[in-house]
């Protein structure tokens, strides 16, 4: 089982960092509950391979450079989680928002992401 505040920075690195198809995907299994869902500005998606296809879609669209970085601390309860991050060339983000998570047995159940406006 992993911590809530391991959660936060696998999400992070690990799955929406992360360029890698393989080692991504494998992060996904470990992170998430199968039935996660995954809610932005943009939709809600439910699963892995919904997961899997937000993640890849969004590191497709930008430059190589684009990076994504904690901005501050990390939150943590019991069950929930909130990250505030930017993504960008590394020093310029381009994009900032903050990522709650909500936990179950050990798992990313929801994933919810803000954008700063």
């Amino acid at each position: 089982m992993s911590t809530v505040i391991e959660l936060l920075a696998a999400n992070l690195t690990d799955v929406f960092g992360n360029r890698d198809a393989a080692t991504r995907r494998a992060a996904i299994e470990r992170i998430y509950a199968e039935d996660v869902a995954f809610i932005d500005p943009e939709e809600t998606v439910r699963g892995w391979d919904a997961l899997e296809e937000k993640a890849r879609g969004l590191l497709e669209k930008v430059p190589a450079n684009f990076v994504f970085a904690e901005d501050g601390h990390r939150y943590a309860g019991p069950d929930r989680g909130a990250l505030a991050w930017t993504f960008g060339p590394a020093g310029e983000p381009a994009v900032r928002g903050i990522d709650i998570i909500t936990v179950r047995d050990g798992r990313i159940a929801e994933l919810v992401t803000i954008f700063v406006a």
